[in-house]
């Protein structure tokens, strides 16, 4: 009897050893695994996620943190850098990963028929499309406390895609800035909406290439643009749903027909919307 109950102590006692060995692996893990959504490739979007009180550095970029540990970043069209993720801790423990964007191949696109009075703009008509910029350029400097984007994105239109990100575009045979959205196609009038809930930065009815040009901030640098669009649903400063209908489609600014032209910056990153909506919310 004495034996069976030191072999059911010693039994015992290896089991508290193995289950508190788990217990701090567990929360060995929690604290220190980097924690990613996304894919690590040209135009990109990736979600984090991480204890409140730790520091996230994109190299030597401090990345803010929300309240419920969620941050975000994303790599642009070309974009080649080495990225060194950092999560440091309070107690100054730093946990690494190296992430280097996978390169892309792009679709090459051609588009005949252009004006010249659009190919090459007059004076007036350069100055007006500077003032645009000027306004985009302010837009992408917003870096607001909300977190809509770690909620997941969805296509602002059940429609064809025309376009896609990254393309290159030949207007009349002359190469031309690479095409950072994704089009899709829709007769004038047709309902657009929200890919994620947010706050309205911007509406311009008539920028000059853009046409009608909203701006939705989701939080932490991260909007969405819509362009060419003949009317928007709701003005600056309000508040919108995923997926409420926001804007109608239209062929404003400087197209060839009606469609809608979706676009999608981290600040000053243009990403690609289609690998956005890929990205898996993290709890």
């Amino acid at each position: 009897m004495k034996e069976l109950k030191k072999e059911l102590l010693s039994v015992f006692n290896s089991l508290k050893i193995s289950s508190l060995c788990f217990i701090i692996a567990t929360t060995f893990s929690a604290h220190a695994e980097i924690q990613l959504s996304g894919e690590v490739k040209q135009g990109g979007l990736m979600l984090g996620k991480t204890q409140t009180d730790n520091t996230v550095m994109l190299n030597e970029r401090v990345l803010p943190v929300s309240d419920n540990g969620d941050y975000v970043f994303a790599f642009s069209r070309d974009d080649e850098k080495k990225y060194r993720l950092k999560i440091i801790s309070p107690n100054g423990s730093i946990e690494e990963k190296l992430l280097v964007p996978a390169k892309r191949e792009y679709n090459i696109s051609r588009v005949e028929g252009i004006k010249k009075s659009i190919m090459n703009p007059n004076k007036k008509a350069n100055l007006r499309a500077k003032q645009d910029r000027e306004m985009m350029v302010a837009v992408r400097k917003v870096s607001s406390d909300l977190t809509d984007f770690s909620k997941g994105f969805i296509a602002p239109r059940k429609a064809r895609i025309t376009g896609v990100y990254g393309s290159q575009r030949f207007y009349n045979g002359v190469p031309k800035s690479p095409h950072y959205g994704v089009d899709y196609a829709g007769a004038i009038g047709s309902e657009v909406k929200a890919p994620a809930s947010g706050k309205v930065l911007l509406w311009v009815p008539d920028m000059f290439y853009s046409g009608g040009t909203l701006v939705i901030d989701h939080g932490h640098g991260i909007t969405s643009n819509f362009l060419h669009l003949s009317d928007s649903l709701v003005n600056v400063g309000d508040k919108v749903k995923q997926g409420q209908v926001i804007a109608k489609v239209g062929n404003s600014g400087r197209v060839t027909g009606p469609h809608l032209d979706w676009r999608m910056n981290w600040h000053n990153v243009r990403f690609d919307p289609q690998l956005a909506m890929k990205v898996i919310p993290l709890n």
